[in-house]
Parts: structure tokens; sequence; C-alpha cells
């Protein structure tokens, strides 16, 4: 077995999740993101969290920042294994500006969700939202392509979402505390977007 044949097989694998040449240092880069900004602590975390009173007091970089701080490093290290998950499942389906509005439409419906349809919640830290758009933009796409995972996705993604609202958080989430709305809002921005976009896969 040959130094070059096992360099095909691991980019063989990368490709298959997505993660070669650019895109694997593309969701590196994300993933280290997530992380470092982690690491500031509870000071970061307070300046640069949706808070609805710094808001208020025109602090809107909060209305971006908000989806890339986390609650810890285990939190952080959750969402990155999301992503990772997301990247492997969709990442080919749009394009790198498609994805793009995707994620600020996700990140514009919870913003505007949580200021109006929930009052209650004074902050938030989290992709998961985000996530939950990128997911519900993937899942449109499947659909649209015909593909049989695509109805598979989409009952899952409409079973979390109804559990949620009806019981609150999955039992995996452990003892954080998870702002459930975030992930209607980030679905349906995410979605509605994807339903405006013409379709462009890039190649495999």
């Amino acid at each position: 077995m040959g130094v070059g044949y096992l360099r095909d097989r691991v980019h063989g694998a990368l490709a298959s999740l997505n993660c070669d040449g650019r895109r694997g240092i593309a969701l590196l880069s994300a993933c280290l993101l997530l992380l470092l900004l982690t690491l500031p602590g509870d000071s970061a975390r307070r300046a640069l969290r949706y808070d609805r009173t710094g808001l208020a007091a025109g602090e809107y970089w909060r209305l971006l920042s908000a989806h890339l701080v986390h609650l810890d490093v285990r939190h952080a290290l959750l969402n990155s294994l999301g992503l990772a998950l997301m990247w492997a499942l969709f990442a080919r389906d749009y394009s790198p500006r498609q994805w793009l509005a995707i994620v600020l439409a996700s990140i514009a419906a919870i913003d505007v969700g949580l200021w109006f349809g929930d009052s209650t919640v004074l902050w938030y830290v989290g992709s998961s939202g985000a996530l939950h758009g990128v997911m519900a933009a993937g899942t449109v796409a499947h659909l649209r392509a015909g593909e049989r995972d695509g109805w598979i996705l989409a009952a899952l993604l409409v079973a979390k979402l109804a559990y949620e609202q009806w019981a609150g958080a999955l039992p995996l989430s452990g003892s954080d505390p998870v702002v459930v709305d975030a992930h209607l809002y980030g679905v349906l921005g995410g979605a509605l977007m994807a339903a405006c976009l013409k379709r462009s896969p890039l190649p495999l």
C-alpha cells in the first residue's frame, strides 16, 4: 500500500465530507473562530451577546456577534460539531455567496423574532439557531432536487421543532439554557431565503 494510495483515500474521504481544499480550510477557520471567541470568558460574552438593554442603547453589533459567541467551550464545541455535520451534508448545495445570504437571513430572522416575539428573552448567545437555518436551506435544496433524503430531513426538522415548541429543549441539550424559539426563527429565515435563491450546486 503506497503513499499515493493513502493520499488518494484521505482526499476522497475529505471530499465526500465537503472538507477538501478551500472548503476544508473554510470549515476549520469557522470552527476555530467559534472556539477562540469563547476563550476571553464572561467579559467578552457580555460584550458580544444579544442583549435587549444593550441593543436599546444602540449596540447593534450584538445582532451579529451574538451568533458567534457561546456560553463556554463545551457549547462552542457542540455548535462546531453541528457546523461540521451541516457542512458534510449540504456544503455543495449552494454557492458561497448564497450560503452567506442564507446565514445572514437566518440570523436576521432570529434577531427580529427575539426582539418582537420574545420580549422576555433578555440575552442570547450561540450558533444553533443559524445552524437550524442552514439545515432548513439544505433540506429545501434536496427537496428541489428530488433527493429522497430531503423528505427524511424535512420530517426530522419539523418533528424537532414541534417537540421543542411543545416540551422545550431536547433532553440531550444538557443543563445549558436553550432558547428554542431561536431554532424556529432560524429555520424560517433559512427556508425563506433558500426558496428565493436559484440552486447553484458546486461540482462533486
